[in-house]
């Protein structure tokens, strides 16, 4: 018979870098079965996006020059299960963008890393029914972002100027920043149903920006995802599944000393397959991959052109 009895695998939550939103990845919650497993978690999550295209108010235009940001953001977290219903959990992202744009003298290329937002977020399942081949469960997040990434590529900001010739810029400043100089708020709710060898879950999860660095105070963000799936795999000691990941987010404009920032408004919808192991009770691994459906940005912006994902997850 199949048991419920351990974490299956996790998904991303608004958290982390205040980069571009469709770039957002962030802590994370699980989608648990039917009792978590008390005691300690750790984890990696990766995902790599790709901004090869330049869109000027949600219509693609020529690429003159080959702009580009390829972002890499390494989440590491570390948790603790408190029971069957409460869990709490620090989110340390690693971040690593490679770009290439105009500037002032020319194509610039270059490169930024390091540390990110962190995050510490808690977690409590309100609803939980399980029965013989049937889960049905319902949490709630939330929790708060801090500010540790460096936030000095904000600065351009201040001093940012368009070339005379040529194509603008589609990355900047905010784009590039490893952090937002604020302190944020994070909140949302997650469904997971199941029966027989079908399942499906749902999550929104809301961001609520302050203002940070230089009078500079990025939107709030609204993530949701819808994920239907079916187990190919089931039994006591291991899992296999694979779902159709549908995710969206509305971002609306941020703001800069008071007038809004044009070029960082977003509103998209990604698709594509996700595949999820788990062994015994201890170990969860995914590995997604995400394209855009619906990419509607405001003013001139480089947008994803695909996103891969990768998780693991150790229950102690």
């Amino acid at each position: 018979m199949f048991k419920w009895s351990r974490i299956l695998i996790v998904l991303p939550v608004l958290v982390g870098v205040p980069a571009l939103g469709c770039d957002l990845c962030g802590c994370y919650a699980a989608r648990e079965a039917r009792v978590a497993k008390p005691g300690f978690f750790v984890g990696a999550y990766e995902q790599y996006t790709r901004f090869g295209t330049l869109q000027e108010g949600g219509r693609e235009v020529p690429n003159e020059i080959g702009q580009y940001m390829n972002s890499s953001i390494t989440q590491l977290l570390v948790g603790y299960q408190f029971g069957d219903r409460l869990s709490a959990q620090l989110n340390l992202p690693l971040i690593h963008r490679s770009y290439r744009r105009p500037g002032d003298s020319g194509v610039e290329e270059g490169s930024v890393g390091g540390l990110g937002d962190a995050a510490v977020t808690a977690r409590y399942r309100l609803v939980g029914r399980f029965q013989e081949g049937s889960t049905l469960i319902w949490h709630v997040l939330g929790g708060v972002k801090m500010p540790t990434g460096n936030s000095d590529r904000l600065l351009e900001e201040l001093n940012e100027e368009e070339p005379g010739d040529g194509q603008p810029s589609g990355i900047h400043g905010h784009d590039l920043t490893l952090g937002s100089g604020s302190w944020d708020g994070l909140v949302g709710t997650m469904l997971y149903a199941h029966r027989g060898r079908l399942f499906g879950e749902a999550a929104l999860h809301y961001a609520l920006r302050s203002r940070g660095r230089i009078d500079y105070q990025f939107a709030n963000d609204l993530l949701w995802s819808a994920k239907p799936g079916v187990y190919f795999l089931q039994g006591d000691r291991r899992t296999g599944s694979v779902d159709l990941a549908i995710t969206g987010e509305a971002k609306g404009k941020d703001t800069f000393q008071g007038e809004e920032a044009e070029d960082t408004g977003m509103t998209s919808v990604f698709v594509g397959p996700e595949v999820a192991f788990t062994w015994r009770h201890s170990l969860d691994a995914m590995f997604g991959a995400d394209f855009p459906v619906i990419l509607h940005n405001t003013s001139f912006q480089a947008v994803p052109d695909y996103r891969i994902r990768a998780a693991v997850v150790w229950r102690f």
